[in-house]
């Protein structure tokens, strides 16, 4: 049995590692299919990331075109306001002083400063009256164009960078015509708050980019606050990151900007209206390693869904291999503590199916084997018992009979004192008490086989009943009867189920104190009759369950052990069981079924 219990194990686990074998095989496609998925999906979140670069340096690079269209046009209105005429008289009655004041209080932080000077450099009217009197300009950059021919009337100062305070200014310069002559009085001077750029760029950088903007030489007049805390100002940056069309993308190396690799978005300025722009270079950097973050958790994701799934299965398989499995390996372990306590254990969960066929007629088998095992030890039991019964039915009888007699004798004689009266009686009442037990092991040991014959058990109860009752009054025990009102007829002898019913009713009345109950009931059920005798006493040990119907076992003082060993006996051999246990409100019961006449 334990090489078979082995071979049906070890061919479980073949199967339940074929079977995970096999759903892991069926997994490759799927892992194949979503690490392609992974590579498209990665491969357009950088194509849309680039995409997205290149489109916001057009937009900051329009942006700022606007703002600086929006100052020249400024400028190309008030060089030929009336006002700006007070130039002539020095504005000696501050009237353009106060207009000037005027403009750059109504465009808040716009204007740094606003100023107008004679044709000598002179400043003669300021937004800043300190400014009044001095001599701080002299054009010199080359007019704008719009058209590209000619010369135009407003033109760019170099950009100021003040390193002192961390202002930065963009002077824009226009002349003013003379309304009296075709002569200049002087120029108008715009001084554009560079911070205004600042805040463009820094606004544009919350996407977590950073951005510069360059001149038509590559040097950075402009950068988001990053970069400018980092002195990126006015450092050149590599050709290649703007080279190569109007507008691009490009990964390049980003050292100068303190990175490993960057990717740069690019677009040069288009102009704005009629207005051709200044040939600045709006530059989007990314980080690399920060782009392609959202790819990287693309991957993760797409990973932990093929761990998960992956986990899925086989968790899915191991739960079906084991659903398959469960019942023959507790089937296999059924049978190895069976052979190794040598004691039926508990039965396995009987599965559907051939394999709870299988269990079933398994544990049926061992069951009958166990059975046939404790009637073996049994019957060894009673044989010995039989031959001591007749050791002693033949050798013992005589000599108490002699003993008994001579203490009768003994008892007669005249002038016997008390004391020896007293003797004989206990030699009498032990002989006697030694011939009882003579008996008992005699009709233990030679039990007659049962007359079969159809008998109705409800009078059979009753008269056992009946027999004991005197010796219940003496203990004021109450012993109830709830007896099934349908025909009781069973195959039996009758005097052999009477034998049956004293002894356990008599032992019941033996362990139960004064005032015990003692409760019969019977009840059909499948083809058998169940009679069960129960009391509300101490019960039977857990220990001693398993032992009850052994010969010469006994919990009882004074007992011989053989009454319960004599029922199971004839209840055997009537083809029904008994059972002993204990119930759960307390107390013993013991539980008889008898196989019910065919015809009834």
């Amino acid at each position: 049995m334990p090489e078979h219990s082995h071979l049906i194990l070890t061919t479980v686990t073949i199967r339940k590692t074929l079977l995970v074998a096999f759903l892991l095989v069926s997994l490759l496609p799927s892992i194949l299919l979503t690490f392609l998925a992974f590579q498209v999906a990665g491969e357009a979140m950088r194509n849309e990331i680039k995409q997205s670069l290149q489109i916001q340096a057009a937009t900051v690079s329009q942006d700022i075109d606007k703002m600086l269209f929006e100052r020249l046009q400024n400028a190309q209105t008030w060089r030929q306001l009336e006002v700006t005429q007070d130039i002539r008289v020095n504005d000696i009655d501050k009237r353009l002083s106060n207009f000037l004041s005027g403009l750059k209080t109504g465009y808040h932080d716009m204007y740094q400063e606003l100023l107008c000077t004679d044709s000598f450099g002179t400043v003669v009217a300021s937004s800043n009256p300190a400014s009044i009197g001095t001599k701080k300009y002299q054009t010199k950059s080359a007019f704008l164009n719009r058209n590209g021919s000619g010369a135009s009337p407003i033109q760019l100062e170099p950009l100021q960078i003040s390193r002192s305070n961390g202002t930065t200014i963009l002077p824009i310069a226009a002349t003013v015509p003379s309304t009296f002559d075709q002569g200049q009085l002087g120029e108008m001077y715009l001084m554009f708050n560079w911070t205004q750029i600042y805040h463009i760029l820094d606004q544009a950088a919350q996407s977590g980019h950073a951005l510069i903007l360059l001149d038509k030489d590559g040097r950075i007049i402009a950068a988001s606050a990053e970069l400018r805390n980092n002195g990126a100002l006015l450092k050149k940056t590599p050709a290649s990151w703007s080279s190569g069309g109007q507008s691009g993308i490009g990964t390049h190396d980003g050292s100068l900007l303190h990175y490993k690799e960057v990717m740069v978005g690019y677009d040069h300025s288009p102009g704005f209206q009629q207005f051709p722009g200044f040939n600045w270079t709006t530059l989007v950097i990314e980080n690399s390693q920060h782009a392609f973050i959202p790819v990287r958790q693309i991957a993760i994701v797409f990973i932990l869904l093929l761990v998960l799934t992956s986990a899925f299965a086989i968790g899915f398989s191991m739960l079906v291999a084991g659903r398959i499995a469960r019942p023959i390996t507790a089937l296999t372990a059924f049978t190895r503590h069976f052979m190794r306590d040598k004691k039926l254990p508990e039965a396995p969960h009987l599965a559907e199916g051939e394999v709870g066929e299988l269990t079933k007629a398994f544990v049926q088998t061992v069951t009958e084997l166990e059975q046939s095992q404790a009637n073996l030890v049994r019957a060894s039991k009673l044989a010995v018992l039989g031959e001591l019964a007749a050791v002693m039915a033949h050798e013992i009888r005589t000599p108490i009979g002699i003993l008994r007699s001579s203490a009768q004798m003994l008892s007669r004689e005249p002038g016997l004192s008390s004391e020896a009266q007293e003797l004989t009686g206990f030699i009498e009442s032990e002989t006697e008490r030694l011939n009882r037990l003579v008996s008992t092991l005699l009709d233990s040991a030679r039990t007659r086989p049962p007359k079969l014959q159809p008998v109705d058990l409800q009078p059979v109860i009753h008269h056992s009943v009946d027999l004991l009752a005197s010796q219940a009054l003496k203990k004021s025990i109450d012993i109830s009867l709830h007896l099934e009102t349908k025909s009781t007829v069973v195959m039996a002898d009758a005097e052999q189920i009477t034998q049956v019913l004293l002894n356990l009713i008599l032992n019941a009345l033996q362990i139960l104190p004064d005032h015990g109950q003692v409760t019969i009931t019977s009840h059909e059920t499948s083809k058998k009759l169940v009679i069960e005798i129960s009391d509300n006493g101490p019960g039977i040990p857990q220990d001693a369950l398993t032992r009850v119907f052994d010969p010469f076992f006994t919990k009882r003082e004074g007992g011989v052990g053989l009454g319960l060993a004599v029922v199971q006996q004839i209840i055997i051999a009537h083809g029904g069981e008994i059972h002993a246990g204990n119930r759960t409100t307390g107390g013993a019961i013991f539980t008889i079924t008898l196989p019910m006449e065919e015809n009834t």
